[in-house]
């Protein structure tokens, strides 16, 4: 399927991750992840957050949590896409589905520290849970509050 795989023949996405019209080109470049091990799924999650690519690291840790499925890093990985996912919200203007994303994500992830697959989850958390302080305030109408993602 296409939005697994944005080269193949779904539907093209913007830089953010959003569909574009059929027949577009698509500005999303992401790799086969159904083609990858786990190891190298979450590698490249990892490599795409760090690059600020949001959607990529969402969409990798998808299929690492897919693939782990009944595993004991099952919520692992479910709790990092869904970091991603809350950041790629951020990225295109939605701090309430972001806020939703990164607190769900972070009670998934919070629970694998103090490290998990060479990520610090503790400074991950502490980062995680800033951003979900300042998005927490946010009135209709506000400013969005200016955050970085984490660098893991």
């Amino acid at each position: 399927e296409g939005r697994r795989s944005p080269q193949g023949p779904g539907r093209p996405r913007g830089a953010f991750g959003r569909p574009l019209p059929r027949g577009a080109k698509s500005r999303l470049q992401l790799a086969n992840f159904d083609a990858l091990s786990v190891d190298e799924t979450h590698l490249l999650g990892v490599d795409y957050l760090n690059a600020g690519n949001f959607f990529g690291a969402h969409e990798a840790w998808e299929t690492a949590w897919r693939m782990s499925k009944g595993s004991e890093e099952e919520e692992f990985f479910k709790g990092l896409s869904q970091l991603g996912a809350g950041y790629t919200h951020y990225a295109r203007g939605n701090p309430l589905g972001a806020l939703a994303l990164l607190s769900r994500g972070l009670s998934r992830v919070r629970d694998f520290g103090p490290s998990q697959r060479g990520l610090d989850i503790e400074a991950l958390a502490r980062v995680v849970q800033t951003h979900i302080d300042q998005l927490d305030g946010y009135e209709r109408g506000d400013r969005l509050p200016e955050i970085s993602a984490p660098r893991l």
